[in-house]
């Protein structure tokens, strides 16, 4: 575990989903830095998991996963059923932490990006290019961006989407919570845009002004260009879309010049 920096006791917000806080978490307790989990979404089953099982056992050339999040609702979904039917299917997944969570489950050699960590990434593959006739399932949440689909289906693939998890806003009271912060927490996180987009929307107008002056960290350039949007005054761009990036996002605002709050 590499410790690019020392956090010097700051506390960190980090706004993962629960399930997926920790490793997060121990990175930044490791690197001197103060935890503080508040999920920011929940992740839901599926209304109709029938549906979702049927489609994901289905026969595909390639099924895609954008997220760890599908992955692990995908699995759990089909038990021991292979994904995409019996032999033959390649597996891609969007960033490396959700490839990681493949190769945990047994599926070798998954398709990813070299860079990017994003749906441009994983179109720039070569794998990607020849997919005229080939069948192709994206994996994931309720919504989301169409981008992936659209230029698969202009190369010539037919495409469909399998959504196996919903996402909910928690319910939280975060007025209580807000004098802490702003004596404890030096540090954001967020892993997405509807992430950041329900820490703004709990966290609400009593705390906005202290929000948007506190240095934030995020996944890709899109992230970044939401956080600016919203009015976050520094902001750092983690360079992989795993925790070990975002810790090095964090360690990259202890030397950003900072407005005042």
């Amino acid at each position: 575990m590499s410790v690019p920096c020392r956090l010097g006791g700051r506390g960190v917000l980090v706004t993962r989903p629960a399930a997926q806080a920790e490793p997060l978490c121990q990175l930044i307790s490791a690197a001197g830095g103060v935890p503080v989990a508040f999920p920011t979404v929940e992740i839901l089953p599926t209304a109709d998991p029938d549906a979702a099982r049927a489609r994901l056992t289905e026969p595909w050339d390639i099924v895609i996963f954008v997220s760890r999040n599908a992955v692990e609702q995908a699995l759990a979904l089909i038990g021991n059923d292979p994904i995409g039917g019996p032999g033959g299917t390649r597996v891609a997944a969007v960033g490396r932490a959700t490839a990681r969570a493949l190769s945990a489950a047994g599926m070798s050699a998954p398709l990813v990006p070299e860079r990017g960590f994003d749906s441009e990434g994983l179109l720039a593959l070569p794998a990607l290019h020849e997919v005229q006739d080939r069948r192709i399932l994206i994996v994931r949440g309720d919504g989301g961006r169409t981008l992936l689909a659209e230029e698969l289906q202009r190369r010539g693939a037919t495409v469909a989407y399998v959504e196996v998890y919903r996402r909910g806003l928690p319910t939280a009271e975060v007025g209580p919570l807000l004098p802490i912060w702003r004596e404890q927490i030096g540090l954001l996180t967020a892993t997405s845009n509807e992430v950041l987009d329900n820490l703004v929307q709990l966290v609400g107008p009593a705390g906005r002004n202290w929000l948007l002056s506190t240095p934030l960290a995020v996944i890709g350039e899109r992230g970044a260009t939401a956080a600016i949007k919203l009015g976050f005054r520094t902001v750092a761009v983690a360079e992989e879309a795993s925790d070990q990036g975002m810790l090095e996002a964090l360690c990259r605002l202890l030397l950003a010049p900072r407005r005042g709050r």
